[in-house]
């Protein structure tokens, strides 16, 4: 029974549980360079959306942080539109998160706190995004990242400085919350509590009228509920592959480029050896020649350390490179100029003097030209052909600009043109349930649907092989689709809602039938409507959550209710509503060694800890000041919804 109540009760959007996530993370990088004017007391005109304490929100950093929050909810929703974000409470959302973080940091500042240009690069290079190929931090790499989002320098380093100036207000606010184990008895024990009742529906398709909707109401329906129709952008592409057999001999390395990379790396190429020691580290070079004179006498490295209250450590294999990375050039120089089994000169490094007696040494042959040669080969080709696409990219811009087609440069790679039929962001064929865009154009399919019509771009399809030539020939912008083209759907939904004012109407009259006393299955009875019988309910909330599916509202209602009451609840979508009736509740007992005390101890503690940031955070914006300029909102509104 509660399997079919949930396969019934779903939602339009599944935006619900990720939203608050999503644009936490979305103004992550909204804040930009911009300088306004006027003030809250007053706002001038469209400049400014808020005025928090002394810092001053302006419209773009809004509409930048709504931009970068929507991109975020498109990696789980690709589809989703601007309209349909708003439509969702999205722009609301964004302005609470900005005006909350902003506040945070003012109250920090105001309180001497500090984020300084040292804590901020540290972040900065801490970000994956701007390493480049070597795994550590690239300018070029941080630069394109701001390049590709449209953003400054300045304007990330003072989001970052406000972000870490709010990590160090609001961590100490719920860090460490534990809830008495006393409180958590008395709210774990509600997982076992069992409550018995009745739960019934009164789907709105059995109220619907028969007749259909006038013009008139079908147009005040539709103007009420435009939102509802939104259909998600689209576009055409356009692309052509090739492989590396359109780059010639370009990529091939000659004889001269194999033996001058072998000639550079001939460290690499030559003789080396790798040695493991024993080692340990004095604070004074007088104690680590005292401890080598007692090995040469005829002790041991190990016994020499005990007696000075010190143990030894194993080091290696390493080769010399390695060890003087390690310790020092000077200790690694004294360790392998050392013989099998002899202690080394006492060296010094910046951990101490270093005492080393060497174990074992291990020769690593090197290698000729010819036995290096594939490798090389294989390294300086991949090289060439990065090179060379990048080339062919940069060339293929320049021809584009100066006023070139994409079938100029087609032709001339000899390489057919594949056009797809309009396709949304989620990769399926517009208007279709399944059919799927090609999957080649899978990978780019996120670019494409950032690019501007006509701006062909280059891209590896399949890496070091297949290479993808592509751009958008047509945007069709998301928007509310035309009554005439979604008629029929319309007239359904408005007969649904029609449905659901009479559902309503018969909800109400079996409630005040159970009201006089009369059982649930008799008042749903009494209806002229022939209603599905109420189901009987007698679970706990542990066997409800060990399910693992989304708790509907109608049980999640059923298990805050009073004993003895029934209420009514309206389902989404116009699909009816339910009669919730809770007849008994039996008291749960809990255990302090059964695993569900614990995992509520630390569910509820942590729901306590967001407790105290949210009580804390209004507090904050209290202590700081916040005002909000509604007609700049409502302005910016209407521009994302494209509306001036």
């Amino acid at each position: 029974m509660i399997t079919a109540f949930q396969r019934f009760f779903k939602s339009k959007i599944g935006l619900g549980l990720t939203m608050a996530f999503l644009l936490l993370i979305g103004v992550a990088f909204a804040s930009m360079d911009v300088s306004s004017t006027g003030s809250l007391g007053g706002l001038s005109g469209e400049s400014n959306v808020a005025v928090v304490g002394d810092e001053k929100v302006s419209a773009l950093d809004l509409s930048q942080a709504a931009t970068n929050a929507l991109d975020q909810v498109r990696q789980n929703n690709p589809t989703i539109s601007m309209p349909a974000f708003i439509a969702e409470g999205g722009l609301e959302n964004v302005l609470d998160t900005v005006l909350d973080r902003t506040a945070i940091a003012e109250f920090g500042r105001k309180y001497g706190l500090r984020a300084g240009d040292n804590l901020v690069n540290s972040e900065i290079r801490r970000i994956p995004a701007f390493r480049g190929p070597d795994g550590n931090f690239s300018e070029d790499a941080y630069r394109g990242a701001l390049q590709q989002q449209g953003l400054s320098d300045v304007g990330v380093r003072d989001d970052l400085a406000q972000g870490l100036l709010a990590q160090q207000v609001m961590v100490p606010v719920a860090f460490g919350t534990q809830l008495p184990d006393k409180l958590t008895s008395r709210y774990a024990a509600l997982f076992k509590e069992r409550r018995t009742g009745t739960l019934g529906l009164l789907p709105s398709a059995l109220f619907a009228p028969e007749e259909d909707a006038t013009d008139a109401q079908m147009k005040e329906y539709y103007d009420a509920n435009r939102s509802d129709y939104i259909r998600p952008e689209r576009r055409v592409l356009r692309y052509a592959t090739f492989g590396l057999d359109a780059l010639g001999d370009r990529a091939e390395p000659t004889e001269e480029e194999l033996r001058a990379r072998y000639t550079e790396n001939s460290s690499v190429y030559a003789a080396s050896e790798d040695r493991t020691f024993t080692q340990v580290i004095v604070p004074t070079q007088q104690a680590a020649n005292a401890i080598r004179n007692r090995v040469n006498a005829g002790g041991t490295l190990a016994a020499a350390a005990r007696e000075a209250g010190l143990d030894t450590a194993q080091i290696g294999p390493v080769s010399r490179g390695d060890f003087a990375r390690q310790t020092s050039p000077a200790v690694a120089q004294a360790s392998f100029e050392t013989a099998n089994g002899a202690i080394a000169e006492p060296a010094r490094s910046g951990l101490g003097w270093h005492v080393v007696q060497v174990n074992n040494i291990t020769s690593v042959g090197g290698r000729s030209f010819e036995q290096a040669r594939r490798e090389i080969l294989e390294s300086l080709r991949t090289e060439k052909r990065r090179r060379v696409i990048n080339e062919m990219a940069a060339s293929f811009e320049e021809r584009l600009a100066d006023g070139e087609s994409l079938g100029d440069v087609t032709d001339e790679l000899d390489v057919e043109i594949t056009t797809t039929q309009p396709v949304t962001a989620a990769g399926l064929v517009y208007g279709t349930r399944d059919q799927q865009v090609a999957e080649i154009l899978r990978p780019v399919l996120a670019t494409a649907f950032q690019m501007e019509e006509g701006e062909p771009q280059l891209a590896e399809a399949v890496p070091g092989e297949t290479f993808l030539l592509f751009e958008t020939s047509t945007i069709t912008p998301s928007a509310t689709a035309p009554l005439a083209e979604i008629e029929n759907e319309v007239k359904a939904a408005w007969k649904m809602s029609r449905g659901s004012i009479a559902a309503k109407a018969a909800a109400d009259r079996i409630l005040e039938r159970i009201g006089g006393g009369t059982t649930p299955a008799a008042a749903f009875a009494a209806e002229e409507v022939r209603l599905p019988r109420p189901d009987p309910i007698n679970i706990t909330r542990e066997e409800l959550l060990q399910s693992g599916q989304r708790v509907i509202p109608p049980l999640a209602l059923f298990f805050s209710m009073a004993e003895g009451s029934t209420k009514r609840l309206e389902a989404e979508n116009d699909a009816g509503w339910f009669i919730v009736g809770l007849d008994d509740i039996e008291a749960g007992l809990i255990a302090s060694d059964d695993p569900l005390f614990a995992q509520a101890k630390a569910q509820f503690s942590q729901t306590l800890g967001s407790e105290y940031t949210a009580q804390f955070i209004a507090a904050v914006r209290t202590d700081i000041g916040v005002e909000t300029n509604d007609e700049a909102v409502a302005a910016l509104r209407r521009q994302l919804l494209g509306n001036n």
